[in-house]
């Protein structure tokens, strides 16, 4: 499993690339946080298995897919 953290201005996105299971490649998920602005902190937006499923052939695809989505999230503040 691999992991990122962005910060988008009063969000923090989780990004994360899961291997797979009995199959090749990683699965995206996001997890968008509202941190900034509204206490207690928030959860804006989660998806565990980004586009529907589909298994990027590397983490970092992976990564930047659910980095992407997540900024999708919070710039237009819809779903991915």
């Amino acid at each position: 499993m691999h992991f990122a953290e962005v910060d988008a201005g009063d969000y923090r996105i989780y990004a994360g690339a899961i291997e797979k299971p009995r199959s090749y490649g990683y699965i995206a998920a996001v997890v968008v946080m509202r941190v900034r602005g509204e206490k207690p902190r928030r959860e804006a937006y989660r998806e565990e298995s980004l586009a529907g499923g589909f298994a990027w052939s590397s983490p970092d695809e992976a990564l930047r897919f659910a980095v992407n989505a997540g900024r999708d999230v919070v710039m237009c503040g819809s779903g991915a």
